[in-house]
């Protein structure tokens, strides 16, 4: 029988809340590529045949518009995922996980939507808008609702779901991309998620509350009768209330039993606490070491220049491979994809620590191969090396951090502490992106055999917040 703090897995209804979760993670990782995906036919580049009309169903068949033009919608979305994670803690503590889910949705239904029948720039560009607000709600909200109705001894794997959500959302934007890059089918790929948020809206009274959130609110008949519907245990009544309130910085295998009683009285009285506001947190001393954890995990994974291998992947590999060109950013992608399925399995058993070190050693070392094979014309090396790093990024840097928000945040600080680490996390990301082009031309002086340079930055910024990282965070 299954112990009473210690439910076991998931019922089969269990994992059909997992999945409608993380569709939220899903549709982050669809929007990350999806203009860039129809670039061309979106901003009237492609030449039309001339016999073919200009208007389709109503609709123009593209957007006239710039590449900086192009630039600044794309970027649009940063802006929104950072609004959106700057007030994700207030709609979580006031309306729940399941009400952060909904209002996610909700942005991720009326954003694309309004893209996808966006005759002019304007209406295109709020349409990213609310999409990224969208996208930076639910990826405040995914993790954490995630860990608090995992099992524990799968909490880990299932927390690496929000990654591999993300990076399925983004494969399967860029395949889409590949068939409906055309003047008359463009807009299916951005109403393709629009009613995927709608389907998601409509199975959502189905759908249940955190048991640790229904606690916090003393709703304790609702919490019993949502921890019944998805652990296979047969008293999970009162599982929420004791495995949901653990230590997260502290490995529960690791501790003695008296510990254990010592931590469980402790963290009875935190569940029972207010919600802590942002500017409390960025003040509280006892919450200063889990805020660090936080930042410079979401630091490594930006701050890896992530972004600038993937700018540069299409074209070194498109050179190295010149008849598979079309096919080079979802190759990257499938291998991203293959290599974000290990840790699923691994993490519960290495440990967090253990995969965060082994990824950034990884990561760091493709960055040295693949600056050192862009200043010396190695094509070859910059190219394994940039897979390297994609395999390497993806086995650590990419979905641990995830896993760790809701692990190392007492109850009362965590939605506080996702916000502020994923606002952290759009703040870096648009920052890398911004300076990336520019840093680049400066540090190669014009001279193409000097572009690899950048990626020796990357690398350092990476060993410097894996090296803080690894000094606070035990695992």
């Amino acid at each position: 029988m299954a112990n009473v703090h210690d439910p076991v897995a998931f019922t089969v209804y269990g994992w059909v809340v997992c999945s409608w979760l993380l569709i939220v993670s899903f549709q982050y990782g669809y929007h990350i590529s999806a203009l860039n995906q129809i670039q061309a036919v979106l901003t009237c580049r492609d030449a039309v045949d001339p016999g073919a009309p200009s208007v389709h169903y109503g609709l123009p068949t593209c957007i006239p518009m710039s590449d900086a033009t192009f630039s600044l919608v794309t970027s649009v979305y940063t802006v929104g995922g950072l609004l959106g994670s700057l007030g994700a803690n207030l709609v979580m503590d006031r309306w729940g996980r399941k009400g952060a889910t909904l209002a996610s949705a909700i942005a991720m239904a009326a954003g694309p939507a309004l893209m996808g029948v966006a005759s002019t720039l304007g209406p295109l560009a709020f349409g990213r808008l609310i999409t990224g607000i969208g996208a930076g709600i639910g990826l405040c909200v995914g993790p954490i609702f995630l860990s608090e109705i995992s099992p524990v001894k799968i909490r880990g794997a299932v927390g690496v779901l929000t990654q591999f959500a993300i990076v399925i959302g983004i494969m399967i934007t860029q395949a889409m991309g590949l068939q409906l890059a055309t003047p008359r089918q463009w807009r299916l790929v951005l109403l393709f998620s629009a009613a995927l948020s709608v389907a998601q809206l409509l199975v959502a009274p189905m759908m249940i509350e955190s048991p640790t959130w229904l606690n916090r609110q003393g709703l304790l008949q609702q919490k019993d009768a949502t921890s019944r519907r998805i652990w296979k245990s047969s008293q999970t009544m009162r599982a929420a209330s004791n495995f949901d309130t653990e230590d997260p910085l502290l490995n529960s295998g690791d501790i003695d039993a008296e510990t254990a009683a010592d931590d469980e009285s402790l963290k009875d009285a935190d569940v029972h606490e207010a919600a802590i506001s942002v500017p409390r947190l960025l003040v509280a001393k006892e919450l200063r070491r889990p805020l660090t954890i936080v930042c410079f995990s979401m630091l490594c994974q930006q701050l890896s220049g992530v972004n600038a291998v993937l700018y540069y992947s299409n074209d070194i590999l498109s050179k190295a491979i010149p008849d598979l060109g079309p096919y080079v950013s979802l190759g990257i992608t499938i291998v991203n994809f293959l290599t974000t399925a290990a840790p699923i399995f691994l993490i519960d058993r290495l440990g967090r620590k253990q995969l965060l070190s082994a990824s950034a050693g990884g990561a760091f070392i493709s960055l040295l191969c693949v600056g050192y094979g862009l200043n010396s014309g190695l094509t070859t090396l910059a190219s394994i090396a940039i897979l390297t790093f994609v395999a390497s990024f993806a086995i650590g840097i990419g979905p641990v951090p995830f896993v760790m928000i809701p692990e190392v945040s007492p109850h009362r600080a965590v939605s506080a502490l996702s916000s502020v680490g994923l606002s952290l996390n759009w703040v870096a990301n648009f920052l890398v992106g911004l300076v990336f082009l520019p840093l680049r031309n400066l540090l190669s002086h014009g001279d193409p055999m000097n572009e690899g340079r950048v990626f020796y930055v990357f690398a350092a910024l990476l060993f410097f917040c894996t090296f803080v990282l690894l000094r606070v965070y035990k695992g």
